[in-house]
């Protein structure tokens, strides 16, 4: 075929089939056995994390919901309504329960169970929020090795353990104590701190547990 400008048209042929040859190679490319594509792999990463942040979203619009919910509740109380009509925690006591325990029957009390009751003005056992940090004592011994072993109940934790019979009903916290203590020979110490989440309030206690 003649042209009147047959540089150009030379030049719009050289053109043409370059980018035929790459539009080849990357059909060629997609079909081919070459390995994963990384922009799919992308994209699949991208649709996932959508997914979890779609997820978190609606976790978080349905706790708000809660929260509004409880907002209004609070906020149609009497103006005079104060945090101790709740409950007025007074005194937390440590049960004659409290003891060491042998869990496994191998004759070694192992295991440490400390029954808390939280009292309050009426002189009834209430499920206060709070913290808890116990601490097992052998004051027999020196300075700088007294203490035994210490440890700290979270509130997520502690709203967990509570434990109710027919006779009784409190919080019985269970801790590890086979690294800490070989025989049980002499008596021990519990030294308990409860921290009341509501008031703020601090109580102390603590408790000999005799051989």
């Amino acid at each position: 075929m003649k042209t009147k400008y047959p540089k150009l048209y030379a030049i719009h042929y050289t053109l043409y089939a370059i980018f035929s040859g790459f539009l080849l190679a990357a059909i060629a490319g997609c079909d081919g056995a070459a390995g994963p594509d990384p922009l799919k792999e992308e994209i699949n990463t991208l649709k996932q994390e959508k997914k979890q942040l779609t997820r978190q979203m609606e976790q978080s619009i349905s706790e708000n919901e809660k929260l509004k919910k409880q907002i209004m509740v609070l906020s149609g109380l009497p103006t005079d309504t104060k945090l101790e009509n709740f409950y007025n925690l007074q005194r937390v006591k440590i049960t004659g329960f409290t003891n060491f325990y042998d869990k496994d029957k191998d004759g070694r009390r192992e295991k440490l169970i400390v029954y808390i009751q939280p009292i309050d003005q009426d002189g009834d056992v209430v499920k206060a929020t709070g913290s808890v940090d116990v601490q097992l004592w052998n004051l027999n011994k020196a300075n700088g090795k007294a203490l035994l072993g210490q440890w700290h109940v979270k509130p997520d934790e502690l709203r967990k353990l509570w434990f109710a019979t027919l006779v009784t009903i409190n919080y019985r916290l269970t801790f590890d104590v086979a690294d800490k203590i070989e025989k049980f020979e002499e008596a021990l110490t519990v030294k308990l701190t409860f921290t009341d989440h509501l008031s703020g309030k601090v109580f102390k206690q603590q408790k000999v547990i005799e051989p």
